[in-house]
């Protein structure tokens, strides 16, 4: 009884924090048209939107006009996993969900419906846009229903790298161009500016800056670990490509060669004594300045602050992005192929009143029409048709390339999160790539500085720099992180366990005197196994193994 008990108090304080939260601002059963006519779908989405258009840009009302449907949506700021354990708690739901790893919560909670059908009856596009790949939607070998349908960019080619070394142009100029192959290179010359250059704009040079701030610990400190030492991205995991055995990756030697490399960094002084305490809007003020000289992180991360320097007319302040790595034999993995990524995306949930308006919406995302409207606006109004080729104007594409709130104001690219999507250099019927990220718009794009840069490094383009696709075999389990975890699965706890330890214990032997890192680290290790890391490693590669098998049946 008492059990019974304790189960009604917590549903009842789930729900009253559900209410107040405001998980989503109508349930599916209360779904119905609003006063212009049209089907309004609630949506809740575990990602943040800062472009975010209320479905009032002109390319959104066309969007209404076509699909006679509009988004009232939530998104969430912490990842969504709080917010969908207490939909389930009361088990009400918005019309479509988007929950990256959450998902299957959803599934065992039976709150995903099945869109196989809806796909073969009303999604042609769907279907058209997935191709071969419609395998990879299933669930799983004893499930094969479609709870998800992924989001990611189908079939890409990727013209520029994401990750590496960050390094000012005004760095590489002023020391004539030198190679930035090891992270060796990249020490020396931030610590030769440094002493030539010991202030930027009146304030003291800063010689490498990270970022630690909550999850983005991962993007800035933890992951350059596998990057700058010859793999690419699982997550916390790093997956061996014979025997798909997944281990922590801070297990691997080469990566506590790395973090011995930060704490060196940090003992010569080179590392920003912030670099653990700053929060995300005071790492980007301080790009922002101009007076850091090398960073380690994601473009998309610090793109706002590459915005900001090139608005203020510090083009050489600007960054550009370097494969180095801890050895020279070692090969920076950005472009190394994971197939096409099925795992994250949306769902239409069982409170969902008219899933065929829904599918038909997603449908017409995923359409031709849908396409060319997310990527390239509106005929007449983004770009002109001439010599029946779309063009975009110098005038607008400058806008596009500097207007920080260009997607908000035009609606372009708004809602390319919510339906698949065909990737770079994906071309139409046409001839014409889908999206406005073709080799020579991107070299369009660049500043002089830029340009100057790369000439004198015999490049076009800074994705030359880095070993190419070709040179990596493709990943057949694609990536580790975005495979959904069984709802009643311990994996989870454990990984969050063992990332709670990493964002304590990494920092800590990254400023330790040198002498005590192999004792922290060694600490560290044991600590994260105590924490359950070889059971998780255990149940991950089980995971592994399963969707490798459920890609090639």
């Amino acid at each position: 009884m008492k059990k019974n008990v304790s189960k009604i108090i917590l549903f009842m304080a789930l729900s009253f924090v559900l209410i107040i939260s405001g998980c989503s601002n109508k349930t599916g059963n209360e779904a119905e048209k609003n006063k212009d006519g049209l089907t309004e779908l609630t949506l809740f989405s575990a990602d943040p939107h800062t472009q975010w258009d209320n479905m009032e840009s002109s390319v959104s009302k066309v969007v209404k006009e076509k699909t006679g449907v509009t988004l009232n949506p939530e998104f969430d700021v912490n990842g969504g996993t709080q917010k969908i354990a207490l939909m389930i708690a009361s088990g009400e739901y918005p019309d479509l969900v988007a929950p990256k790893g959450e998902a299957g919560k959803l599934v065992d909670a039976g709150a995903l419906i099945d869109l196989t059908d809806l796909i073969e009856e009303h999604a042609p596009n769907l279907k058209k846009i997935y191709g071969e790949y419609m395998n990879r939607l299933k669930w799983g070998n004893d499930d094969q229903s479609i709870y998800i349908l992924p989001t990611s960019a189908v079939d890409t080619e990727y013209f520029k790298p994401s990750h590496g070394v960050g390094l000012q142009h005004a760095v590489v100029k002023e020391l004539g161009y030198p190679e930035i192959d090891t992270l060796k290179d990249f020490e020396s010359a931030i610590k030769e500016y440094k002493e030539k250059v010991p202030e930027v704009n009146g304030q003291s040079t800063i010689g490498l800056s990270l970022l630690a701030d909550d999850w983005r610990i991962m993007i800035s400190t933890t992951n350059p670990a596998f990057w700058s030492t010859g793999v690419s991205d699982d997550g916390e995991y790093y997956i061996d490509p014979e025997t798909y055995e997944a281990i922590f990756h801070y297990k691997r030697p080469e990566e506590r060669e790395y973090f011995r490399w930060l704490n060196h960094m940090n003992d010569e002084g080179l590392l920003d004594p912030e670099s653990f305490v700053q929060k995300y809007d005071q790492y980007l003020a301080k790009l922002s300045s101009g007076r850091v000289l090398g960073i380690i992180d994601d473009d998309w991360e610090f793109d706002e602050a590459q915005r900001a320097l090139r608005e203020q007319g510090q083009q050489e302040r600007m960054y550009g992005l370097y494969p180095a790595t801890l050895e020279a034999d070692m090969k920076h993995a950005n472009f190394q192929s994971t197939g096409y990524l099925a795992g994250w995306g949306v769902g239409i949930t069982t409170d969902c009143e008219d899933p065929v308006a829904a599918i038909k919406f997603l449908d017409y995302l995923a359409s031709d029409e849908g396409q060319i409207l997310q990527n390239w606006g509106i005929e007449g109004e983004h770009y002109t048709i001439e010599d029946g080729k779309r063009v975009i104007s110098d005038e607008e594409m400058n806008k596009r390339n500097n207007n920080a709130n260009y997607v908000k104001e035009t609606g372009t690219g708004v809602l390319k999160g919510f339906a698949p999507a065909y990737g770079d250099g994906v071309v139409d019927s046409n001839g014409q790539t889908y999206t406005i990220a073709s080799p020579q718009q991107i070299k369009d794009a660049y500043t002089d500085v830029e340009k100057e840069v790369l000439s004198n490094y015999g490049v076009e383009m800074w994705k030359e720099l880095y070993p190419q696709e070709d040179e990596f075999p493709v990943k057949p389990w694609g990536v580790s992180f975005n495979i959904q975890v069984p709802g009643d699965s311990e994996l989870v706890l454990i990984e969050q366990k063992v990332l709670d330890i990493v964002k304590k214990r990494i920092p800590e032997a990254i400023l330790a005197k040198p002498s005590d890192f192999d004792k922290l680290y060694d600490n560290f290790l044991k600590e994260i196994d105590e924490a359950g890391a070889k059971e998780a490693e255990k149940m991950r590669t089980d995971l592994i193994k399963e969707r490798v098998e459920l890609w090639n049946n």
